[in-house]
């Protein structure tokens, strides 16, 4: 499944204020009440990382002729990877990422290992931290599920690297 990454809303989630082409903002990925949410906020009201904040980056906003969204740095969406085990409501969102992660090269797929409960890890090798991931494998139906995919990419998009 190919994920289209969706650009962040354009204003800050504090202030309100509309983001200039350019422009220093953060992000950050907060675990709510009501799921993961994206809180993109302008340097100057940002005041570190919110309470339950899975990962966090800094971005610049891109002018309206530049090449296109693109996904959060590797090295946070390794952390938000590392932060989705810890809920089993979020299996789908990880497995989705830890596949983008397969198509951008940073995991590699070593095997698929049965668990006690029925279902297959897809066991990924990451050079870049040294380590093994087990991610739960999803069914097409749950991957699928309304609203998935625009989470995962609503959440990821960057902007260019700060």
């Amino acid at each position: 499944m190919d994920l289209t990454i969706h650009r962040p809303r354009g204003t800050c989630g504090i202030c309100g204020r509309a983001f200039v082409p350019g422009e220093v903002f953060h992000s950050a990925l907060v675990r709510t009440a009501a799921g993961l949410e994206r809180i993109d906020v302008a340097a100057e009201a940002w005041i570190g990382p919110p309470a339950e904040t899975l990962a966090a980056w800094r971005s610049a906003y891109p002018a309206a002729e530049s090449g296109g969204p693109e996904l959060a740095p590797v090295d946070v969406l390794l952390d938000v990877l590392d932060e989705l085990e810890r809920n089993p409501d979020d299996a789908a969102v990880r497995y989705l990422l830890a596949l983008q992660l397969v198509r951008r090269r940073v995991l590699r797929i070593v095997d698929a290992a049965p668990t006690a409960a029925a279902t297959t890890d897809l066991v990924l090798l990451c050079r870049r931290r040294d380590r093994e991931y087990r991610v739960r494998t999803v069914t097409a139906a749950e991957a699928a599920a309304p609203g998935t995919g625009e989470r995962l990419a609503a959440l990821l998009w960057s902007g260019e690297a700060a």
